[in-house]
């Protein structure tokens, strides 16, 4: 078991982080557009589509509900 804590567990630990720091580092070399935030889509009327779609939705299935 000390061959497991002294030696196994702290190569695992450092694996992990360095899988990790290799995951967001990656975003470096990604084009401009790919590294950049998802654009946020409108709709016909040219106004922002509704953000709160769970309450809009349970509002129109119960009508008691007040939003």
């Amino acid at each position: 078991m000390a061959i497991f804590r002294q030696y196994i567990a702290p190569f695992i630990v450092v694996l992990i982080f360095l899988t990790a720091l290799v995951a967001v580092s990656a975003r470096i070399f990604l084009p401009s557009d790919m590294a950049a935030p998802a654009p946020i889509e409108e709709n016909a009327k040219g106004g922002l589509e509704s953000v709160n779609t769970a309450i809009t939705m349970l509002s129109t299935l119960s009508p008691s509900l007040s939003v």
